[in-house]
């Protein structure tokens, strides 16, 4: 077992079968992390453009996380 701290909670990862293990209360932690993760991002969010014949292709942008979670157990 890999274990790892996130702010207040502590996670472990079976390094075998790669499962997450978690208490009740660390799970409750991590509920709020998502919440405050997803309040924060209302501010990054950037107005649409509006569309023209003229426009050129957007520039890559590199791929965000949908979730503070998800985040979190990226290899």
């Amino acid at each position: 077992m890999e274990k790892r701290c996130y702010g207040h909670a502590s996670v472990a990862r079976c390094s075998d079968c790669s499962g997450i293990f978690l208490t009740r209360a660390d799970l409750g932690a991590l509920v709020e992390a998502e919440t405050d993760w997803h309040a924060h991002q209302l501010a990054n969010t950037a107005a649409l453009p509006r569309i023209t014949t003229d426009m050129a292709s957007p520039p890559p942008v590199a791929q965000r996380s949908r979730a503070f979670v998800e985040t979190l157990f990226q290899a």
